[in-house]
């Protein structure tokens, strides 16, 4: 089950347009094709989307399940959006809420394990190894964690604290101060029947997130372990790390991980040409994706698909969505560009200090 329901107001304005799960990823990708196709790669068969808040790109995307392999007569890929109900006509009110009201799929489903993760993670992940690792423990529940620098905040996620075992002795959600460095990445392994259990017993308490009223409740009376990522992971829930998560993918490194060494990311495809460089157009370290022509100079940047840069134009350091228009002169620095936008001719944009959101 993936988890893309929600809001961010860390997002600002890009999260008015679409889901965070939507969110335009490396040039041609959106950030839900990660945890879609670490699924599919590691043969789950079947997956359920939970939507709720702005949708629509989202519901777009996921139109045809057949890009990730789930075009299949057994499984499949199912969007489950909040629905009035004779028994309910609640919205989503948590993420514990919005598995509950889809307790039925799990009932009627036969797989014994379930996989539930988070919209908004770039990652690649072999669920299988996850699964031999949570049987080997025995464990109840198996959280998926990462150790991140001591220079990034970890107090925007999960902090976990775990024994020599890695049996999960601490686990504080999005606390004052971190007492490690170690987070949540908000991906859970756990038994179906156990799942529904814990769900019903929440909901019944008036109870509907999963993290606090379930995960964290129940820390002491399960055997909840933690499984360490030790390959690239970032999360986009904020203007900052998207902005980040985009730029590494400047780095060679982070796109031959990605994009060259199997399994691979897929992703719903576009009928673009490749991308056009007339004459006097300078690019230096940047994505371009297809569809996309170029006049000016971009240095340092990611252009999406369909955009184009007029003459004289000069981008630096930043990111520009799907479909701009940016007139002649146009100065970018340090800025993320909304798309279906129109720069007029000689605007500058420039972010000090912050990454400036142009809409």
């Amino acid at each position: 089950m993936i988890l893309a329901g929600g809001n961010n107001y860390r997002m600002r304005e890009l999260s008015n347009k679409r889901a965070i799960a939507a969110m335009p990823i490396a040039g041609s990708f959106r950030s839900i094709d990660f945890p879609l196709s670490s699924m599919s790669n590691s043969g789950i068969q079947k997956v359920a989307v939970l939507t709720q808040y702005n949708s629509r790109s989202l519901n777009e995307h996921l139109s045809s399940s057949k890009w990730w392999d789930f075009g299949r007569k057994q499984g499949g890929l199912f969007i489950f959006p909040p629905m009035v109900t004779q028994e309910n006509s609640f919205w989503y009110r948590g993420t514990a809420d919005a598995i509950h009201q889809n307790l039925d799929f799990l009932r009627e489903c036969h797989e014994p394990y379930v996989v539930i993760a988070s919209g908004d993670g770039i990652y690649k992940l072999d669920y299988e190894k996850v699964l031999e690792y949570h049987t080997e423990k025995n464990a109840d529940i198996t959280i998926i964690c990462k150790d991140i620098a001591g220079t990034d905040d970890a107090t925007r996620f999960g902090v976990l604290r775990l024994d020599e075992d890695n049996r999960i002795v601490q686990f504080d959600e999005k606390p004052m101060e971190a007492s490690s460095q170690t987070i949540s990445c908000g991906i859970y392994v756990i038994r179906r029947r156990q799942l529904i259990e814990l769900i019903e017993k929440s909901i019944r308490e008036d109870r509907y997130d999963f993290v606090k009223d379930v995960l964290i409740r129940c820390k002491d009376a399960k055997r909840i372990y933690g499984y360490r990522l030790e390959s690239y992971w970032s999360n986009i829930a904020s203007v900052e790390s998207y902005y980040r998560t985009n730029m590494d993918f400047l780095k060679k490194e982070v796109r031959d991980y990605f994009f060259r060494e199997y399994p691979d990311i897929h992703s719903k495809v576009d009928d673009n040409p490749p991308a056009k460089y007339n004459p006097g157009s300078i690019v230096r370290n940047s994505l371009i994706a297809g569809g996309s022509i170029i006049n000016g100079m971009v240095e340092n940047s990611l252009i999406f698909k369909k955009v184009f840069v007029g003459s004289n134009c000069v981008i630096k350091n930043s990111i520009v969505l799907n479909g701009v228009h940016l007139g002649d002169d146009v100065y970018l620095e340090n800025c993320i560009v909304e798309s279906r936008n129109t720069i007029r001719s000689g605007s500058r944009y420039v972010g000090d200090g912050e990454i400036k959101i142009v809409t």
